[in-house]
């Protein structure tokens, strides 16, 4: 039984006033549901989520486990273990040795399965997970964006992780840790992405929105950057979404076909100038592949090797994906074979499957991985009480709060002969009286300062953030603090009104 506080227990013996935060809980509960229910359980880098985790691959599981039988995404056949293709006549045959797990290859604009095989089977993903972080945080940041990075952002790398070389205490633009990502395949600069997008298990429940509204239901994400944890799957069909997904924004395609960059490295304590060196692309193939885009490759004891690409030639473009062969480097080998036998196949065959598109219903439009971080000014507490509301919380708990107050009100008066008016609900304000509700995405160690008022008196679009970039969400916030003002006149008129009307009716 659960045990109440002597607080709770005089009030509710008290009287019917404590109904008023009945009602408000009703009514907090019936208008922002997303803000105030429990988050479903959902995997984190810490504690994998038991539910949702799928049995561990290769212990009797076949194509297709994460998935109903009778509803394979993309096709029946891609449900099946064996090597699906269908070739007509004069169509070429596949490459003699392949030896991957799991591999298919795909037209990237038409989403045709040329052939498969296993293309359902739960594996661990390695670092080709990283297509699946970018897609979703990628385009949350201006790349010009400056963060400095804190100790604590690096404090959680697993043992042995890849590494660009990011440094403590320093600037790095935006860009330049997404080259870290894709060119040296970071899990430094992944964990630094992550903190800046509100930490990571946020960024791991994005992740895994993202994959659902993909149609991806093979993946199951733990931890950002693809490092080996218990549960963390994907398989070869849904690497291949990320990967098509991925390469429709054209940064996303810029990082993944670099070969070379320059990273900044540390200050010179002497001379006070900040040193840079060369990283280069793990991938093999790329420069050495006739047209090949990209896009990752990936490799752990676990996983062992996994590899996602793109090639064009002739106007068309594909998209392979090998995961686990038998040695290590004959994850490139037999990707290029699948590449050559797909260029050639152009035609020649019946499409055994096909690569889904994303799903765009109303529950994926409001997914917190389309939402874009905005800038502005928040007092201490609000940016604090931000991680739990949220736009959509704020409006639901001032409508509720009035309500309750109205409610214990109504209550007063029927035991004495001059109630006292209830109180309006107080929402934050800049310096001028401007209320601000709180943003809807807050990292903390971001610095924001106050945005300059012009000599009109009104504020600049946008707000400067670290490193001198202007952000985005001027706009947004001024149309949430219209909302907010016009929810408060229109609570105040009803309070007046109601107040005029009980005093009118006393003798």
């Amino acid at each position: 039984m659960q045990q109440r506080s002597p607080h709770v227990s005089r009030r509710a013996r008290a009287g019917r006033p404590a109904a008023a935060g009945a009602v408000a809980v009703l009514v907090l509960a019936a208008g922002a549901p997303a803000a105030f229910s429990a988050p479903s359980p959902s995997p984190s880098p810490s504690s994998p989520s038991p539910s949702s985790a799928p049995a561990a691959p290769g212990a009797g599981a076949g194509a297709g486990a994460a998935q109903d039988a009778a509803a394979v995404v993309g096709g029946e056949r891609l449900g099946r273990p064996a090597v699906q293709v269908a070739p007509r006549t004069g169509a070429p045959e596949l490459p003699a040795v392949l030896t991957g797990r799991s591999w298919l290859i795909a037209d990237a604009a038409t989403g045709e399965v040329l052939a498969a095989r296993n293309a359902h089977l739960p594996l661990p993903p390695a670092s080709t997970l990283k297509m699946l972080f970018a897609d979703t945080v990628l385009p949350k940041f201006d790349r010009t964006l400056e963060h400095r990075v804190a100790p604590a952002e690096l404090a959680a790398l697993g043992a042995g992780s890849s590494l660009v070389g990011i440094k403590e205490n320093l600037p790095y633009r935006v860009e330049d840790l997404w080259r870290g990502v894709f060119v040296a395949s970071g899990n430094d600069a992944v964990h630094v992405l992550s903190h800046m997008n509100g930490g990571l298990a946020r960024t791991v429940a994005q992740m895994q929105e993202r994959a659902t509204a993909l149609q991806a239901r093979d993946t199951r994400v733990v931890s950002p950057e693809g490092y080996d944890q218990d549960g963390q799957v994907s398989s070869a069909y849904d690497l291949t979404l990320f990967a098509r997904a991925g390469l429709r924004n054209p940064d996303f395609r810029s990082y993944c076909a670099t070969r070379t960059a320059r990273f900044p490295g540390a200050l010179d304590k002497t001379t006070g100038q900040r040193s840079a060196f060369d990283i280069a692309n793990t991938d093999r193939l790329l420069g050495k592949y006739p047209g090949l885009i990209g896009v990752k490759n990936g490799y752990t004891t676990n996983a062992g090797a996994t590899f996602t690409g793109a090639a064009e030639r002739d106007g068309r473009t594909l998209l392979v994906t090998v995961m686990h062969p038998e040695q290590q480097s004959k994850v490139y080998d037999e990707a290029a074979a699948l590449l050559d036998w797909g260029f050639a196949a152009a035609g020649k065959v019946e499409p055994v499957g096909r690569l889904v598109e994303e799903e765009t219903g109303p529950d994926a439009s409001a997914a917190p991985a389309a939402e874009a971080p905005a800038s502005g000014v928040l007092p201490h507490a609000i940016q604090q009480a931000d991680h739990a509301l949220g736009p959509t919380g704020w409006t639901a708990l001032a409508f509720g709060t009035a309500l309750a107050l109205w409610t214990a009100g109504r209550l007063r008066t029927r035991r004495r002969p001059h109630p006292a008016t209830p109180a309006l609900p107080v929402l934050p304000v800049l310096p001028g009286g401007v209320p601000v509700p709180p943003r809807p995405d807050y990292a903390p160690h971001i610095a924001y300062s106050v945005p300059a008022r012009t000599a009109a008196g009104t504020a600049p679009r946008g707000a400067t953030a670290v490193g001198g970039a202007t952000a985005v969400g001027g706009s947004t916030r001024r149309r949430l603090t219209r909302q907010a003002r016009s929810l408060a006149r229109t609570t105040r008129a009803r309070f007046a009104a109601t107040t005029a009307t009980r005093r009118g009716r006393r003798p």
